[in-house]
Parts: structure tokens; sequence; C-alpha cells
């Protein structure tokens, strides 16, 4: 038996239930204290999930000497705030994603987090799962040859008014902060650093995207093109292709519970690839053994990897024309 690591969630929305569910399938790990803007809410979620210490304001938790690392599972608009707050108060930072809003964002977190030497990871759970990792072993081994494309789709129908976090541009609505991070981040996961961007747009009638496509040229070589949308209810999966074969991570690819290998030569192959519990588990294992092992960063997740993709959300923005208030900060 370890030390446990002690945890404090900020936030107490879906994201947040349903990390400290993961939570409860991770050894060592403990949830003392849990924010929210009201009591109400704290105590609400603090009753769910036996948490002894229940704040009702985000810097009582960031000053909470019970707690060594934070997860931030508020709105898109307030991640840059509340881990800089953080940060500051001396924890260590597991930020939801979209890591922030922009790059300008990113790079004040992350400069932050360094200079007070505390770990920072962005809350990309898909590249900690099982099946993420075995279909990298598989294309590492070459069975399906050099890849040289991926395509995905992340999309489903959000039924909601605008004055839903996912439409509302004060919150950082759309679906390419949304979802379509999982596509780039992913993409990006087997093909490497992104040279160029094109991307078009549907525009809903709050200012944000509704359903935005996006084809990516990779650093050392390949192609990956991209679909999300809150209109629709798409298949949401991903295939990577390469010149001997294609492997297919099926319906909620994010979640990599199945794959299939289909080769050039007509055979086939399939697997399941089993998670812990909801899956939230493995990246509050992996932000564990960091910690364990005196690392400030994840080198499945790195600082300079969520400063490139934030670069290229932006890039996506710009061209899609979807601006939010922190951009003109």
């Amino acid at each position: 038996m370890q030390q446990p690591i002690r945890w404090g969630i900020l936030g107490t929305g879906k994201i947040a239930r349903a990390f400290a569910a993961g939570l409860r399938d991770v050894p060592d790990a403990v949830l003392p204290a849990v924010a929210s803007r009201s009591s109400g809410s704290a105590d609400a979620f603090g009753r769910e999930f036996d948490i002894p210490h229940r704040h009702a304001s985000y810097q009582a938790l960031a000053d909470d000497p019970q707690v060594d690392v934070i997860y931030i599972a508020t709105p898109h608009s307030m991640h840059a705030e509340n881990a800089i707050m953080c940060l500051a108060a001396g924890k260590h930072v597991l930020c939801e994603k979209p890591f922030t809003m922009n790059r300008r964002e990113a790079e004040q977190v992350i400069a932050l987090a360094r200079r007070n030497k505390r770990f920072l990871l962005e809350a990309m759970w898909s590249r900690f799962l099982p099946g993420m990792a075995e279909a990298r072993r598989i294309v590492a081994s070459g069975e399906i040859g050099k890849v040289r494309q991926v395509q995905s789709d992340f999309s489903f129908v959000g039924a909601f008014g605008p004055e839903h976090r996912l439409y509302n541009p004060e919150l950082g609505g759309g679906a390419l902060l949304d979802i379509g991070i999982y596509p780039l981040s992913i993409s990006t996961f087997f093909l490497g650093p992104v040279d160029a961007v094109q991307s078009i747009a549907e525009i809903g009638t709050t200012g944000v995207d509704e359903q935005t496509a996006f084809s990516m040229r990779h650093r050392g070589g390949g192609l990956s093109s991209c679909v999300c949308s809150t209109r629709v209810a798409g298949p949401v999966e991903m295939t990577i292709s390469g010149e001997l074969g294609y492997l297919r991570l099926h319906t909620n690819f994010h979640l990599s519970a199945s794959l299939t290998i289909t080769l050039a030569n007509g055979s086939t192959r399939s697997q399941q690839c089993p998670f812990i519990g909801n899956g939230y588990a493995h990246e509050a294992i992996e932000v564990m053994r960091c910690l364990r092992a005196g690392l400030l960063e994840s080198p499945f997740m790195t600082h300079d990897e969520t400063l490139a993709q934030m670069a290229v959300l932006d890039t996506i923005r710009a061209q899609i024309g979807v601006n939010y208030p922190a951009d003109r900060a």
C-alpha cells in the first residue's frame, strides 16, 4: 500500500460527477474535498460521494491543506483562471479539456506550473485508456504498415436551448472545443504535430460552430480528416490507415473499447479493450504515477502538445470566424 494521494474536485457538474465515480476505482486515491460556488451544490455533491470537506468557494479548495492535486471540471471559459488559482496555491492540477480558451491562456497556465514546479496535465482521458494504448502498439508494430491517414467523426445531437453551455459563447460553446478536440488530439497522437490545417463550419444563431470539418497535414507525413457536430447523430468512429491495412476504433472511438484490424490481404480480426469502471480512472492513475515519479508533465500528453493543439484550435476558429470574450482580453 502506497501513501494515498488526496484529490480535490473543483466544480460539481456532470463531468465532475463522472470523475468522482472514476476515482472510486483508483487504488490509493482519496477524495477529501470538493468545491462549488454555492454551499448547497457542494453539500449535495459531498453527500453523494462521501466527501468530508465541502467548500463554497473555489479558492477555499485551492487553499485546503488536505488536498494534493485538483481536478478542474468547470466550464471551458473558467479553466485558465481556475488552474492559475490552484497552481498559485501550490496544488498539482489535472484540467479538463479543452485546456483553456486559446493558446495565450495556455501559455500563462503552463508557465506558472513550470515556475512553481507543480504537475499539470490536460485531461484528455482518451489517451490513457487501454484501447488507445493497444491501438498505438499495433501501429508501432508495423502490422498495418506506415500510417498515412486518419479519418474520424465525433457527432451527436445536442438538443439544448441557446443558453446551454454547448451553444453559449460566454462559456466557450461550440462543437470544436467541446468534441472536435477529440479527433484533433487523437489524430496527432498517431500522426504527430500539425503543419497545416484547413476548415469549414456551420455557425449557429449564437455565433458558435454547430458543425466543423477540418483536414490536417502532419509534420512527419500523413493527412487527417475530422468532423465534429452537435446537430447530427454520427458514427463516432476513427479509422487509422496504413500501407498494409487499417485499424478501426468503433463507435465512441474516444473510449476505444473495441477495435478491428483489416489487412490488404483480406484478413480481419477484432478485439475488445476493456477499461476500468467508467474509464476516468486511467487518467487519474497516470497523474498519480507521475506525481510519485516526480514528473511535472506526462509523456503521453506533454505541455508542448497541449500548446500546439491550442494553436491549431485558434487557427481553425480564425478560419471559421468563431471568437470568444477570452480572445479579446
